[in-house]
């Protein structure tokens, strides 16, 4: 479990007041850069989240936005401290694009996860062996190892104590695709068992008799917070992309979950279905 709060997060807190700030003094992004001499992409990357801010260029953005309250200057100024330093992927690096980096800068902030994926166990969700049984099919990917530890990271990091609220759908059919041998999927079948009935996660099964649905061809996360709007990630043939300005899209893939959740059966019912394929592959 992390001792320090993560500089994504102070970025984040630092991203919400001063925007918050800026809106309330009716300012644009321009009029800001203008009024403190800074170039737009400053003002932009700073309410982005994606730089770190120092006290001194906090101050002075607080004092154009009229911001006088003295716990709060304190609270933000120890956030622009905190913004210096490391994530906690930056181990990670060579294996990470800067749009999941971006990604996971969000998730590591969500006070919840909801998703879905149309054909394989999501990957926050998979067990080291169901990872390297994906990595083993077609060209391996570089540093492979590197790849699996920072899958199980996310994964720790996420069931960790006092983690985000996790609801995904697993469709039927990633329940029942053999990724490696029957001793894997017994090994994920059971992990994903576990995680219900220790209640680390609520996992619900769509069944194939839910018939078409609007996510056939892609997966998607929503990443909920408590000051914020949801953030939307997708993945499917287009490539990937982290969506959080486009509501009319986010809405509609709100409006899907809810539809899956629908459809989806009951936790114990779930249940049932995971010991039947576990059965199964112990009479493979």
């Amino acid at each position: 479990m992390p001792t320090a709060v993560d500089p994504s997060l102070n970025r984040r807190k630092l991203r919400l007041a001063l925007k918050s700030a800026r809106d309330k003094r009716g300012l644009t992004q321009r009029d800001a850069a203008d009024a403190l001499e800074w170039s737009l992409s400053k003002v932009i990357r700073i309410e982005a989240g994606t730089v770190s801010l120092s006290v001194t260029d906090l101050r002075a953005m607080l004092h154009e936005y009229g911001v006088e309250d003295p716990d709060l200057i304190a609270e933000l100024e120890e956030a622009a401290r905190g913004s210096k330093g490391q994530s906690w992927w930056t181990p990670f690096n060579d294996v990470i694009s800067p749009p999941f980096s971006q990604y996971l800068g969000y998730e590591s902030a969500a006070s919840d996860i909801r998703g879905y994926h149309p054909s394989l166990i999501p990957g926050q969700l998979q067990t080291a062996d169901y990872i390297n049984a994906l990595f083993a099919v077609g060209r391996t990917p570089s540093n492979p190892q590197q790849r699996i530890d920072l899958r199980l990271a996310r994964q720790d990091r996420i069931f960790q104590d006092d983690g985000p609220a996790v609801e995904i759908i697993l469709d039927e059919a990633a329940l029942r695709r053999q990724v490696g041998g029957p001793a894997v999927m017994r090994g994920q079948l059971s992990f994903l068992k576990d995680l219900i009935t220790q209640q680390k996660a609520v996992l619900r099964a769509l069944p194939l008799t839910a018939g078409a649905h609007d996510s056939l061809d892609s997966s998607f996360f929503l990443l909920g917070f408590k000051d914020d709007e949801d953030v939307l990630y997708v993945a499917g043939p287009g490539g990937v992309s982290t969506i959080r300005d486009d509501r009319e899209v986010v809405a509609r893939y709100q409006e899907c979950f809810e539809d899956l959740r629908t459809k989806a059966l009951s936790e114990e019912d779930t249940v049932t279905l995971i010991d039947d394929l576990i059965v199964g592959y112990h009479s493979t």
